[in-house]
């Protein structure tokens, strides 16, 4: 074999990058169509106020829950490493550690819910039957928390497993049941937003029942193995780690449609739809992370500082190749994808003129999610944490405060200081790799 095809990697290397990744893009991909329709079916009902308080109260419980997407996380980092190992007592044990962890987060959702409207009357002045409506929504759905972060746990262990096929069946079935669901009890029932709450708890359920039959039968579990204390608090450490990474994450994502709102409300609707080009950006590179997760972290697990290395590799090349793709998709329709978002001309023409900011950011934001693939192979979740802050503290607020305060960028400061954060993320998470070289096994 020659030095370039070795270097490129055979043919059934890639096979394995995307037997990982192919199935969580379409994941990714069907996930909002589906939602789309779950939209779509409760935005006919006779009254805004209904859709109006289905979108706070899911807005609120999926915020919640995507700070808890370490539980997702740390479970692929020691799932996986156990899988290389071929260690199954190990990954026993971690699956019953992460749903521990879920009931118990999952519990403590539900005795703080009665909070949750507080906090929106709070920040959002939302009041009188939006409240009231918003309050039933949260009430209902939020008996499910225990089974959502299940899920995550039970998507950990599949793809710590790279049993990517059975993590997307069960997004798409999550979906498809919230449909039927809606079709059924708010067409069918007149339920409004209460069919639409319990439309969700019944996906979430009965997603998780099956998540755990599947989880059980891979991993030949007859009956719950004991639990072990270090690997209890080995997995609170990074889930302390993770959890803190995700919230400075979320802040940062929030300031661009939050403080938007001090350029006026066409800013703000320019920003929300500029917005969704991240969420196509993610649809790719999303699954490129996920094969670096669960590759990187068997070739951990299998002691293999060689396969790290070639993964890394590997893995490398596709991240960039979806980057380029991206700017060049960006670069060449931007203009229409706005359209097809929207059609009020002052927003099109407000997000135009900061479109050129999106066909960067591929190429400067594909580096933090190929690195924190790499970081969760390998258990790095203290790393996660540092180069997040590093990232969000010392680049994106000091740039925005700097562009907001003694400069008319305005706006343009916002996406500045956006596209300075992710390259930050990317070069901090590359230095300590560079740094730390030993970590990979």
């Amino acid at each position: 074999m020659s030095t370039s095809s070795t270097w490129l990697g055979r043919w059934q290397d890639h096979q394995r990058i995307f037997a990982i990744a192919l199935p969580m893009m379409i994941s990714n991909i069907s996930a909002p169509m589906l939602g789309l329709i779950d939209t779509a079916i409760i935005g006919h009902l006779p009254d805004a106020i209904y859709l109006s308080a289905v979108a706070l109260g899911a807005m609120t419980l999926s915020f919640i829950y995507l700070l808890a997407v370490f539980l997702r996380m740390s479970t692929t980092a020691v799932v996986a490493n156990a899988f290389g190992a071929n260690d199954l007592n190990a990954q026993q044990k971690h699956f019953l550690h992460g749903i521990i962890f879920a009931l118990v987060i999952g519990l403590g959702i539900i005795l703080l819910s009665p909070l949750l409207p507080f906090i929106l009357e709070f920040l959002f002045s939302v009041e009188g039957e939006l409240l009231g409506l918003t309050q039933d929504y949260i009430q209902i759905r939020v008996w499910a928390a225990p089974a959502a972060l299940i899920n995550l746990v039970v998507l950990g262990v599949l793809l710590g497993r790279q049993q990517a096929k059975a993590a997307m069946f069960l997004v798409i079935f999550t979906n498809l049941v919230n449909v039927v669901g809606d079709v059924i009890l708010i067409i069918g029932l007149d339920m409004h937003v209460h069919g639409a709450a319990w439309a969700s708890f019944a996906a979430e359920w009965s997603t998780a029942i099956i998540g755990l039959l599947i989880v059980s039968k891979h991993l030949h579990i007859g009956r719950l193995p004991k639990l072990q204390w270090n690997g209890l608090t080995l997995l609170a450490r990074m889930n302390g780690d993770i959890f803190i990474r995700s919230l400075a994450l979320q802040l940062c994502m929030v300031m661009m449609t939050g403080y938007a709102s001090y350029y006026g409300t066409t800013i703000v609707a320019a920003n929300a739809v500029l917005m969704q080009f991240l969420v196509l950006i993610s649809l790719g590179l999303d699954g490129i992370a996920y094969s670096v997760e669960a590759l990187i972290g068997q070739a951990k697990g299998q002691k293999s500082t060689s396969q790290i290395q070639r993964w890394y590799r590997l893995c490398l090349l596709w991240s960039i190749l979806f980057a380029c793709v991206y700017s060049l998709v960006f670069w060449s329709f931007g203009s229409q994808i706005i359209a097809l978002i929207t059609n009020i001309p002052e927003v099109i023409a407000n997000a135009r003129t900061y479109l050129p900011w999106l066909i960067a950011l591929p190429l400067l934001a594909h580096w933090s999610y190929f690195f924190d693939g790499v970081f969760i192979g390998l258990g790095a979740s203290k790393a996660m944490r540092n180069t997040m802050l590093i990232a969000s503290l010392g680049v994106f607020l000091p740039i925005w405060a700097l562009t907001n305060w003694f400069t008319e960028l305005n706006n343009h400061g916002l996406w500045l200081a956006l596209s300075a954060f992710m390259a930050a993320r990317g070069l901090s998470q590359w230095f300590w790799l560079r740094q730390n070289r030993e970590s990979f096994v």
